[in-house]
């Protein structure tokens, strides 16, 4: 299986894990006094990835000499994830995303709001205040978690058709591209995509706030459900909705688990720059890969690494833009690690510490090598470490050193809630 997926998959990185060492070539830092201004933000969200699946992927898609883009950016640190919740101390992507947006941690579940619910301002929405175009791309529903905490509030992430409600009605991103059709629409009336598909009965549609999607369009919006429409997209206001729930199907390999997006993360962030590029006063733009987290949870070793590759692209992409679009800032992380994963040698046989304890997954080849690793996971769920994050463009140095989550937000509110 993992010879097959290798001659699959690998070919998929070799343009961008060879340009990797470009990425250092653009300043990222300047006086103290005379820091460059940024123009725009492009902020990636590899949704629990932490430093192990960076390292699995490298070994995988650049070999033991290589090296990712996402881990080329000139400017590297760490934060910790843990929010502030009474009965965690390990975070979920809502008070994760929260606290990248807000600066205030928050309760697991809760979208931008403090821990006694109360809403909280926004960077996705102070950014457009401020004149700055906006946008959010996702292989998720658009109104999950973490695309949902620079856009909205809510005491409860699973409000989704509220936070589509609020896209339109209060923060108005000017790009919306992801899926998660079944929440812009009221229950019983499916739009491009079919309720109750083969691959998943349980989605359809299930809106309680009116046809979205009509309003979307009243207010200017172009609406796209394919590739084509995607491609053939004008410039201007864009709402671009790809399937019922996720791209994908997020199950333990071999149970019906799919990763073939109707259109890449990769192709939507590109269309996303190019739409909001023209903006006069700049941009601010959030690309999350959500398989990364669903995959690991399923501990789906195989996906993991598919959807580590195509966000390694898609990181290509917006590293690309910035060098050629001054006063570009890009911020590569993860809200929280997913699946206690860690990468060990498969011919280690006597390091389990009990019975159903851990799952091992592979053996997966090291690129260019006669080396093969595992992936070994510990749990299903979220974990406490700390995320690599990686930066490139103007007063990218500022995320040098260890900081908590929050500090996403200091750094980047100043940058675009500033006329």
């Amino acid at each position: 299986m993992a010879d097959r997926f290798t001659r699959w998959l690998a070919p998929v990185l070799a343009g961008a894990v060879a340009t990797a060492g470009l990425a250092g070539s653009h300043s990222s830092g300047h006086p103290a006094n005379r820091p460059e201004a940024v123009r725009n933000v492009i902020f990636i969200n590899g949704d629990g990835m932490a430093a192990a699946h960076r390292e699995a992927a490298r070994l995988f898609y650049a070999g033991l000499d290589g090296q990712l883009v996402m881990d080329s950016l000139p400017v590297s640190g760490q934060l910790t994830t843990s929010p502030h919740d009474p009965r965690s101390a390990v975070t979920d992507s809502a008070a994760g995303a929260s606290a990248w947006a807000t600066g205030v941690r928050t309760y697991n579940g809760a979208i931008s709001v403090d821990v006694d619910g109360t809403p909280l301002p926004t960077l996705g929405t102070q950014a457009k205040a401020a004149g700055k175009a906006t946008g959010l791309v996702t292989t998720a529903q658009v109104t999950d978690a973490s695309p949902a905490a620079f856009f909205s509030t809510s005491v409860d992430r699973a409000a989704q058709d509220d936070i589509a409600r609020q896209f339109l009605q209060v923060s108005k991103p000017d790009v919306i591209l992801g899926g998660g059709e079944d929440w812009w629409l009221p229950a019983g009336r499916p739009g491009a995509y079919p309720d109750q598909p083969a691959q998943d009965p349980t989605e359809g549609s299930r809106g309680t706030q009116g046809d979205l999607i009509a309003q979307a369009r009243a207010d200017g919006y172009q609406y796209v459900s394919t590739a084509a429409q995607l491609a053939a997209a004008r410039n201007g206001k864009l709402l671009g909705l790809f399937a019922n729930e996720e791209l994908f199907q997020q199950r333990p390999e071999g149970q019906g688990d799919v990763y073939d997006p109707p259109v890449s993360l990769a192709t939507m962030t590109s269309k996303a720059l190019s739409t909001l590029a023209p903006a006069r006063r700049g941009f601010f733009l959030f690309v999350e890969e959500e398989a990364v987290d669903e995959f690991a949870h399923n501990n789906n070793g195989r996906r993991t690494l598919q959807a580590m590759g195509e966000l390694e692209k898609t990181v290509a992409i917006a590293r690309d833009f910035a060098a050629s679009h001054r006063g570009t800032l890009v911020v590569v992380t993860g809200d929280h690690e997913t699946g206690g994963l860690a990468v060990e040698d498969p011919a280690v046989t006597t390091d389990e510490s009990g019975v159903g304890v851990s799952a091992e997954d592979g053996p997966f080849p090291v690129k260019d090598s006669t080396l093969s690793f595992a992936i070994d996971w510990t749990t299903g769920q979220h974990t406490g470490q700390d995320v690599p994050v990686t930066a490139y463009g103007p007063q990218a140095t500022r995320f040098t050193g260890k900081h908590p989550n929050t500090y996403v937000h200091d750094v980047l509110a100043p940058m675009l809630t500033t006329r």
